[in-house]
């Protein structure tokens, strides 16, 4: 994946809307668009000889010369010409439609991949698959659609200009019901685009909220309440059926419209030429094309599918559009020091999201090789000032640097390489247990791998299951717990100077936890901590604790000096009465280590503001 530079703007050009998207996929089929192209006009040719070749053979019959000669023989090559060609249109559509369809999907996910995460997740997982899947395969046949109905066009064309040649009066009475035909085609399309865009936003709502059942169907059983979400998902059928129907009876309006005109117009031709047969004007044969070519004429009718084919198309562009143009994080191009200790500074920083402050005014220094606890109650902005912390998000103010160097200036290799982070829920991505650990800006050895999962106290478990390391994720019945470590062991394998755990321990006995915190101290990289804590016990073995109150940073210092303020024990009152006295007494060996006593004196605890 291609990230731009630090300071590049993705071009906000008609790339970010359905219609930039669908001439971006044009542009991708070009080559096997045009040959579709090529054999729906080689096709309509065919069809526009064929007439005219009837019609000649008619007249040859008829005058009793001694025989039609070759001209049966070329109906019969017209016809077949005919045949192989429209299979190979429909070939080459499936082929070209496929292409396209490949093409707008690794757009789209290359932008969901490429923006950041919290951007990314306010789309449900429902909605997404809805967008990647059957979106854009329904956006992926627009180009084939647009060469078919640019050469649909011809065969009507062709057929006006022949009716002119055959008799100048057959071509007036065609023409003169086109306008009528316009208004049906024109009422299609309108019709057809507001429905398409409803019962594709429905869908999408049924696919979300069923992915959500499917995603917590333990609960659901537990609850007992099956019926209930059965009822929830299914809810927006009615208005599914509603613009279900309503695209049919457009759909339908148009065909009863079109089955009344084109009949019409083709016996209005036939006749206006009986009468120029009776008059000698046209002979038998030219009668028999101008009805052809009457029928071929009216045929612009049948364009109205495909317009209602590209209607569909665009609304659909338009909603996988919406992936391709989240906007990405920049990249910058500057390398870290290499003998940097990990020294991580906020400066001013500000994040507000859906207008709603989540940090405010965040000056913060943690030195080199410190082990940072950020505690705070329920909504203080611990997983934000993580998320800022190793750049998941960009502040809306001020700025993050890790050792000296703005991380927006950073190149994405280098930065997360030497920033890691290890979540409360882990996902594992790989087709086994070795490769998901494996993962990450660079291969972990297997050695390193199983160094890891010791670390994190998960090696033990990992070789009890039936294949090792080589067991597929999705086969392991992992606990949380479980799930946790190897999470951290595929953090700890890829440790850089800058290791976050967001609350990664939280599923974790006080036991294991404690060992893995050795661990981490005795056999991962060294580098610098930074431990969003819930647990008393996390602050407390912390070199260093970060106080966050709504937003801001309420006081700094090592647990036993902000344990002197009554406000900082009440963050831990509720966890008080289910945590043994040793933990909450912050013993002195466990809290003025060397790291945190040389610590500078403004770094201690403060009151709200300072």
């Amino acid at each position: 994946m291609v990230f731009p530079r630090r300071g590049a703007r993705a071009p906000r050009t008609t790339a970010h809307t359905g219609t930039g998207l669908l001439l971006g996929a044009a542009r991708h089929s070009a080559g096997r668009t045009t040959a579709v192209f090529v054999c729906s006009a080689a096709s309509a040719g065919a069809s526009l000889a064929l007439p005219a070749v009837l019609g000649r053979t008619l007249d040859l019959s008829l005058g009793g010369a001694g025989g039609a000669g070759f001209w049966p023989v070329l109906c019969i090559a017209l016809i077949g010409a005919e045949v192989l060609l429209d299979a190979l249109e429909a070939l080459l559509s499936g082929v070209a439609s496929a292409r396209a369809t490949a093409w707008l999907r690794l757009r789209a996910l290359t932008g969901l991949l490429g923006a950041p995460p919290d951007r990314a997740a306010r789309l449900t997982p429902g909605d997404l698959a809805t967008r990647l899947s059957a979106n854009a395969t329904e956006a992926g046949t627009a180009p084939v659609s647009a060469a078919a109905l640019a050469a649909s066009l011809l065969a009507p064309a062709g057929a006006v200009v022949a009716l002119f040649l055959i008799d100048l009066w057959t071509a007036v009475a065609f023409l003169a019901g086109v306008p009528l035909l316009a208004l049906v085609v024109r009422a299609f399309a309108r019709g057809t685009s507001d429905s398409v865009a409803r019962y594709q936003a429905v869908q999408s709502v049924i696919a979300s909220r069923l992915v959500e059942v499917v995603d917590g169907a333990r609960t659901v059983a537990a609850a007992g309440t099956a019926e209930r979400e059965r009822d929830r998902i299914l809810a927006p059928l009615p208005e599914l059926a509603v613009q279900g129907r309503r695209m049919w009876q457009v759909h339908g309006r148009a065909v009863a419209r079109g089955g009344v005109l084109m009949p019409l117009l083709t016996t209005g031709v036939l006749a206006v030429g009986g009468v120029a047969l009776a008059a000698g004007r046209i002979s038998v044969g030219e009668l028999l094309a101008a009805s052809r070519y009457a029928t071929l004429a009216a045929g612009i009718g049948a364009g109205a599918g495909l317009v209602g084919s590209l209607v569909r198309s665009r609304s659909a562009a338009s909603r996988t559009a919406a992936l391709a143009g989240l906007a990405p994080m920049a990249y910058g191009t500057a390398r870290l020091p290499a003998d940097g200790p990990g020294r991580l500074e906020l400066r001013g920083v500000r994040v507000v999201r859906d207008g709603r402050p989540l940090l405010t005014g965040v000056d913060l220094t943690i030195p080199g090789g410190v082990s940072a606890a950020v505690v705070g109650r329920s909504g203080a902005g611990k997983s934000t000032l993580a998320a800022v912390a190793g750049r998941l998000t960009d502040p809306d103010a001020g700025r993050v640097l890790l050792d000296g160097v703005p991380l927006e200036s950073l190149a994405y290799g280098p930065l997360r390489r030497e920033v890691g982070y290890a979540f409360e829920r882990p996902v594992l991505f790989g087709d086994t247990i070795g490769e998901a650990l494996a993962a990450g800006p660079d291969r972990a050895s297997p050695g390193r791998i199983r160094s890891a999962a010791r670390a994190a106290s998960a090696d033990a478990f990992v070789r009890l299951l039936p294949r090792g390391y080589d067991t597929p994720p999705g086969e392991a019945p992992l606990s949380g717990g479980e799930l946790q470590r190897l999470g951290l062991a595929r953090a700890f394998a890829h440790a850089g100077r800058l290791l976050i755990l967001d609350d990664a321990t939280s599923s974790l006995d006080t036991v294991t936890e404690r060992q893995v915190e050795r661990a981490l101290a005795r056999d991962v990289r060294a580098g610098t901590r930074l431990v969003i804590a819930h647990r008393l016990s996390s602050a407390v073995r912390a070199d260093l604790v970060v106080w966050l109150e709504e937003g801001r940073v309420r006081a700094v210092g090592t647990h036993a000096e902000l344990w002197r303020l009554p406000a900082y024990r009440a963050v831990f009152a509720a966890r008080e009465a289910e945590t043994p006295a040793s933990e909450t007494a912050a013993p002195a060996s466990e809290t003025a280590t060397p790291t945190a006593a040389g610590l500078p004196g403004n770094l201690a605890h403060g009151e709200p503001g300072r």
